[in-house]
């Protein structure tokens, strides 16, 4: 049996699969050495007391049983609601699964469509339960995946084990959680009320709640000593091991955590620019100060868009704004999925599609450090920070399986705070917050002709262009954005809106933004420069084949703190804003600059 704190769980005999030996020769795991370079910063990659908690961790890492694993990979979960301004204009109608109409997801893959099993099995009675919090027990710290000692390892892994050996019409064996997220991301269900609309739980402020059932131990990118493939998932005898991912970006290749892509590797012609491991580092660092520090002050910002029933597009009369992540969803997170994700055109299997990303284990340490994102972001400076305190959202519910195969309702309000459900996430430092861009013409050899190769597309002279829309392919482009007229309140935040962005669904794409640079085609902003104000980035996903397969949805990049580090006169008419394309062909309906996030 696996043990919880409170009572063993008695498992039957086609559960109790004991955790395979290492065969003869595979050398027993060794804690590498964190990457060390010279720096005025020091970067602890060891635990620390007080950084994001006050609890005691001197023996978390010896607690672990199947209700956390079962708890953490998630369940059935389904959507929430949306607010209109005017509550009169449209009826408020939850987001939620029908049941019912579950069929199977559909890829597409350009001339074929492939179809997948990711419906749940069927409920062997239909009660539900609601979910009670925890009361009186003791929290359990998950651990950042390069700290795990060998006790904690070895019960993961017999965990995962077990989880694989179950029936595979067991809603607890693994394949059927990693459907959980196939069915709710690729057009398995529609929406209760609304038979032609596909539930879709990214891309709004759905995306944050439904992800924090699938947090597990963490994957510490944001950190130096995190930011390669953790070791304990590369074992090809460990259940951990999942063989679809990028070969290429083994350790010691570094996350990129702007685009995904690896900057160590041979230098060709028109590729990009080669970064040290020095450089890579300390880009991530300014990406994650960007995503989290200086565009997310708002829940809008963090969280994504509000989500109503019923809306497929902000084109549709009385709806909110359509799919529209927030930072750390359309920044570092598809980042790491398409690190991750194996070069398999024309689905990239595992992480690099959604119908597919649950099936790898580490798929679940990556969505602990995304979870991990919102614990910190609420503990941030700023009048803002905090979750939205609507009832239509507190009241949104999910369901998911627990440890007995019950399922079990919980509303958003009960997981606002991880520590409800019993967890919270190992303190470790958090280097991030000590990397606050600089302008870039303030820093010596840095701007107009100091060619460093970034991009193709940056290499050649760019577009200034007057109209709209704009089609992003190849090139980059320059326009010059008028500000509002209108009076600005004490707390508003000035925001870069791109409106009616339109690409493929299927389509990896990348776009960098950055305003008032200084022009130099050779050498486009970065993530260290303060021009630097965000990036859009697509995963491939979608029920192309029996919708529409192009995704319309918007981009809101906060400027105020930009607007302040470049020393921009609040009084100047316009701003010049330039669109880097990195990767795939999107067009921008309209770019606008407004006082609301």
């Amino acid at each position: 049996s696996l043990t919880t704190d409170d009572k063993p769980i008695k498992l039957s005999a086609r559960e109790q699969v004991q955790p395979r030996p290492r065969p003869e020769g595979v050398l027993p795991l060794k804690k590498k050495k964190p990457f060390n370079f010279n720096s005025k910063r020091v970067v602890s990659c060891k635990a620390s007391n007080g950084k994001q908690n006050d609890a005691d961790h001197t023996s978390f890492l010896n607690r672990f049983d199947r209700r956390d694993i079962l708890l953490g990979l998630g369940g059935s979960l389904y959507g929430a609601t949306s607010l209109v301004r005017d509550p009169f204009a449209l009826a408020v109608v939850p987001i939620e699964p029908d049941l019912s109409s579950c069929g199977e997801s559909t890829v597409d893959a350009g001339t074929t469509c492939m179809n997948v099993p990711c419906c749940p099995p069927k409920l062997k009675d239909s009660k539900i339960i609601d979910f009670e919090p925890p009361l009186g027990c003791k929290i359990r710290y998950r651990p950042a995946a390069h700290l795990v000692d060998r006790d904690y390892l070895y019960k993961f892994e017999s965990a995962m084990e077990r989880m694989k050996a179950l029936p595979v019409d067991d809603p607890r064996n693994f394949m059927q959680q990693a459907n959980i997220h196939c069915a709710y991301c690729n057009g398995a269900y529609s929406q209760v009320g609304f038979p032609d609309q596909k539930l879709e739980v990214h891309y709004s402020w759905l995306f944050f709640p439904f992800h924090r059932m699938f947090a597990m131990p963490f994957w510490n990118w944001d950190s130096p000593c995190g930011m390669t493939m953790p070791q304990i998932y590369l074992d090809p005898y460990s259940p951990l091991y999942d063989e679809n991912r990028n070969l290429e970006h083994q350790p010691d290749v570094l996350v990129n955590l702007n685009d995904g892509k690896s900057f160590v590797k041979p230098k060709k012609k028109d590729d990009f620019y080669e970064l040290t491991k020095r450089e890579q580092i300390n880009s991530n660092l300014y990406v994650m100060y960007q995503q989290m520090v200086r565009s997310a002050k708002t829940a809008s910002c963090f969280h994504g868009a509000a989500y109503l029933g019923g809306c497929v597009s902000e084109t549709d009369i009385g709806c909110t704004p359509e799919p529209r992540g927030g930072t750390i969803e359309n920044g570092a997170h598809i980042a790491v999925h398409k690190f991750v994700g194996a070069k398999n055109p024309p689905y990239n299997e595992d992480m690099g599609n959604f119908y597919s990303a649950g099936r790898d284990p580490l798929f679940y340490a990556h969505h602990g450090n995304v979870d991990r994102m919102w614990n910190i972001w609420k503990t941030l400076p700023g009048k803002k920070r905090h979750d939205f305190n609507e009832n239509v959202w507190l009241n949104s519910s999910f369901l998911f399986y627990d440890e007995n195969a019950n399922m079990v309702r919980v509303k958003v309000r009960d997981c606002l705070d991880s520590k409800t459900l019993g967890y919270d996430y190992q303190s470790v430092d958090i280097p991030w917050l000590r990397s606050k861009p600089t302008p870039r013409r303030s820093r010596p050899g840095v701007g107009r002709g100091q060619d460093r190769g970034q991009d193709v597309a940056a290499r050649r002279k760019s577009k200034n262009r007057r109209g709209f829309p704009i089609v992003l392919d190849k090139v980059a482009v320059r326009i010059e954005i008028p500000r509002p007229k209108k009076s600005k309140k004490k707390d508003d935040e000035e925001v870069l809106v791109l409106q009616n962005i339109q690409l493929d669904r299927n389509d990896s794409v990348q776009f960098d933004v950055s305003i008032n640079d200084d022009e130099d085609d050779d050498n486009p902003c970065k993530p260290e420069d303060a021009e630097f104000v965000g990036s859009f980035s697509n995963l491939p996903h979608g029920d192309n084949c029996h919708s529409e397969t192009m995704l319309s949805t918007n981009l809101y990049l906060p400027l105020s703190e930009a607007l302040e580090d470049l020393k921009i006169n609040p009084f100047e008419d316009s701003i010049v804003v330039t669109l880097v394309p990195k990767e795939g062909e999107v067009s921008i309906g309209n770019i606008k600059i407004d006082y609301v996030c």
